[in-house]
């Protein structure tokens, strides 16, 4: 946490903090537990009334539409409340049978917030009273005091832990949605494989066509020519042109074997390959390289073709003049990562959705990566890429 000076505040500012956040917090899930209460008996009262019209499918319907909406305004205010104190993000909607756990939970542990917050004025009362607040001179008074402070502050880290616990194991997506959304990204990231497979496909092709082919085309033509007359200046002239169409021929294979897949990827790994990029960009490229160890292969390949689409980016669309590449890695809970960043000082406005972005992100996400994309008009263009290495 920093300040609005761009500070970070001292250990014991930082702490006192986190206490008034968490005891706002045990006061805010006080009321809505409170409310919770009153919600549910109310809903108690109501189910019991509509009991006897609840055989027909039409009424059953009516009734699981009202409840979700007397529970869903509630819970998108705990939801609010947990994210701001506790700093507890719920990603997802929880179903109304969901919701209703959560409430029911809410009710037991809103009393023992309760009961943290009761603890502490209490408690700081008694600790800094005279001492003839009792009968007489009783010098137990401040120990007394001292104890339910400290009670106070042990139940306030209970309380923040099993807030919690609470809203990821009620209100937080079930294994069953987890499922569901990991499968839609699989199937997603494999459309989006197969339509960037497909699309390098076509770039190849066209490569080799105006390329490879009418350089070959020159050439035999250049060699049927000087056959006619080899001895001549005219036919030697033309055995140098062959020579040279040659070389050129030469040049733009290799140049598509690169962007198929570079030689030195699979011998040297991706340092080599990504120094090999740079000594071939018409552009200045500053490289910076902090891997310890060199990743997976399926990582390095994914890294490699994120910087090459990035610098053939930069190169034929943005009219940049200069490019910097960094790599890293990032070691988030025994998880370790490989992070590629590819900024230009282009014109930006690059579009995520293109088909060469879209394919890099469908490659990334295929290893359980991210790719973002930020690029403002006027530029500068960021490409970042974060690939687990598990």
């Amino acid at each position: 946490m920093t300040t609005d000076d761009g500070t970070r505040p001292d250990g014991h500012g930082a702490r006192r903090h986190g206490w008034a956040r968490a005891l706002a917090g045990a006061a805010a899930g006080t009321a809505t537990a409170g409310a919770a209460a009153v919600l549910l008996a109310l809903l108690l009262a109501a189910s019991v009334a509509v009991l006897p019209f609840l055989a027909r499918p039409a009424a059953r319907t009516r009734s699981a539409g009202a409840l979700g909406a007397a529970v869903r305004p509630l819970v998108a205010l705990e939801r609010r409340r947990l994210a701001a104190l506790f700093g507890v993000e719920i990603v997802g909607r929880p179903g109304t049978a969901r919701s209703l756990a959560y409430l029911a939970a809410r009710c037991p542990v809103g009393l023992f917030g309760g009961l943290v917050l009761a603890f502490l004025p209490a408690g700081l009362y008694l600790a800094a009273s005279p001492l003839e607040v009792l009968d007489g001179n009783d010098p137990g008074i401040v120990p007394v005091g001292l104890a339910l402070v400290y009670l106070s502050a042990q139940g306030t880290v209970g309380l923040v832990g099993t807030e919690g616990w609470l809203a990821r194991r009620l209100l937080g997506p079930s294994r069953q949605d987890l499922m569901e959304e990991r499968i839609g990204v699989l199937v997603a990231t494999r459309a989006g494989v197969v339509t960037a497979v497909d699309e390098e496909r076509r770039r190849i092709e066209r490569d080799l066509h105006d390329g490879v082919q009418q350089r070959l085309v020159l050439l035999g033509m250049a060699l049927g020519r000087a056959r006619r007359d080899p001895g001549s200046e005219k036919g030697r002239a033309l055995v140098e042109q062959a020579y040279e169409e040659t070389r050129n021929a030469l040049r733009d294979l290799k140049e598509v074997a690169w962007r198929v897949y570079p030689a030195a990827l699979a011998e040297e790994g991706l340092r080599a390959a990504l120094h090999g990029l740079v000594g071939r960009s018409a552009l200045p490229i500053d490289l910076e390289y902090r891997l310890s160890a060199a990743p997976p292969p399926a990582v390095e390949t994914a890294a490699y073709f994120v910087v090459a689409e990035a610098v053939t980016n930069a190169v034929k669309h943005a009219g940049a003049r200069r490019v910097d590449i960094r790599v890293w890695e990032r070691d988030d809970g025994g998880t370790r990562s490989v992070v590629v960043r590819v900024r230009d000082d282009g014109a930006g406005g690059a579009d995520p959705s293109g088909t060469g972005l879209t394919g890099l992100a469908g490659r990334v996400e295929a290893l359980d990566g991210r790719l973002s994309v930020d690029s403002p008009a006027g530029g500068p263009t960021t490409v970042t890429a974060e690939v687990p290495c598990g």
